[in-house]
């Protein structure tokens, strides 16, 4: 078993997760996507909207400026010359996921999800389901409020102030269909999931798929847990695509043996470390980039406490007052470091991009730290088709960061 460093590791994760390369020189073309896509293999979804959807970020932190109807069309258009590469389906967490892995998810290597508790209503109403997969059969792709007024009205109303399980038995009904297979998304509308059926969304060829053995699933997932995540433990690939512990166990010890993967030490890590073969491990990375709370580079906390040393929690839920950093906060990544915290909401009314407050991290040079994130600022302003940046006052990169925005017109 090979020892390495913990700045090793850390490289080695970067270039996994695509931060070795320099970002495309001119126009991000579909191509670049693709091979994002096959590096990252999902991206979560999110229905906070703060600053920009959770999905969108992870490419511009890697690519840069992009159109961001690029990945809608990879995600909710198909066509002969364009065919869909993406699907969504429950992976992390609600994600966008190549449509090749869609047996894979589909194939019990994961446990039933929370749509299992559903269970019992489908039994009960199976004439309700019929009718379900019908009236998406006749005008699909359809949200789940078109299919209540097509079948005659709500099945149980929302109760006022209640919580996200307050569903109609109708939306019920979708979203275990939606967690079996038998439905699938077909399109968004402002972020609205619109129902259709899966031979009207996957490509023949995934649908004619042979079915996958559980185990031989775990061990596929598992192999693209650590290719995207670069060095990890168990419990870190485990969590890709959130298995069971056992299936995750018996997947790595498998890999292991068959020699698709290596175990490693880490100078630091209490646990055993594991990679691909031949994965890099980059002697330098100058990456720049922020990074949305559901990055997949950033999103298991442990892990990126581990590698980065940088504690970080998202704050959305915690009261205004009791918050340190902000609502949505963004890690700041320069180098291989995470160098700050920046909380970011884009004003559309406005045409800014505001930054109520800026952080450094301990031993950070806040000078230099302001003027590479005013560039990122800048950068992800333009993206969002944003006028300006404005910052706030919280934080000790607010100053620094304000003369950095000064020097240079934005833009």
């Amino acid at each position: 078993m090979d020892t390495i460093t913990a700045g090793a590791a850390k490289r080695s994760v970067l270039a996994a997760q695509g931060f070795a390369e320099g970002r495309p020189v001119g126009a991000v073309t579909r191509r670049h996507l693709g091979r994002l896509l096959g590096r990252l293999r999902l991206l979560q979804l999110d229905s906070v909207n703060v600053a920009v959807r959770a999905h969108y970020m992870p490419v511009f932190s890697r690519l840069g400026g992009y159109s961001r109807e690029l990945l809608d069309g990879a995600a909710w258009a198909h066509s002969a010359r364009r065919p869909r590469l993406l699907v969504e389906y429950w992976a992390h967490e609600a994600s966008l996921l190549p449509v090749e892995d869609w047996p894979l998810l589909l194939s019990k290597a994961k446990r039933p999800g929370w749509w299992r508790h559903y269970r019992e209503l489908v039994e009960r109403e199976s004439a309700l389901v019929d009718e379900v997969l019908a009236a998406v059969k006749e005008v699909g792709p359809v949200g789940a409020g078109t299919l209540e007024e097509l079948l005659g009205g709500p099945g149980q109303a929302r109760v006022k102030g209640g919580s996200w399980w307050n569903r109609s038995d109708v939306k019920r009904i979708c979203e275990y269909l939606f967690g079996t297979g038998e439905l699938t998304t077909g399109a968004r509308v402002n972020f609205q999931r619109l129902y259709d059926l899966p031979e009207r969304v996957l490509p023949p060829s995934v649908l004619a798929a042979a079915p996958v053995d559980p185990d031989e699933a775990a061990r596929q997932l598992i192999a693209q847990a650590a290719a995207a995540l670069g060095v990890a433990t168990e419990t870190d690939l485990r969590d890709y695509y959130r298995l069971g512990p056992e299936v995750s166990r018996r997947a790595v010890h498998d890999l292991v043996a068959d020699g698709q993967l290596e175990r490693v030490e880490v100078r630091g890590w209490a646990k055993p470390g594991y990679r691909t073969p031949g994965a890099r491990m980059p002697r330098k990375i100058r990456a720049r980039a922020l990074l949305c709370p559901f990055d997949p580079l950033v999103w298991e906390r442990s892990r990126t406490e581990r590698i980065f040393d940088f504690r970080y929690r998202i704050e959305i839920y915690t009261p205004a007052e009791k918050r340190e950093h902000g609502y949505y906060v963004f890690p700041f990544l320069l180098g291989d470091s995470l160098v700050g915290r920046v909380d970011l909401k884009a004003d559309r009314a406005a045409g800014v991009l505001r930054v109520p407050g800026a952080f450094s991290e301990p031993g950070t040079r806040t000078e230099e730290v302001a003027t590479e994130l005013a560039e990122e600022l800048r950068l992800m302003a333009d993206w969002l088709e944003l006028d300006d940046v404005l910052v706030g006052e919280r934080g000790d990169l607010i100053a620094p960061l304000a003369r950095a925005l000064a020097t240079r017109p934005a833009g």
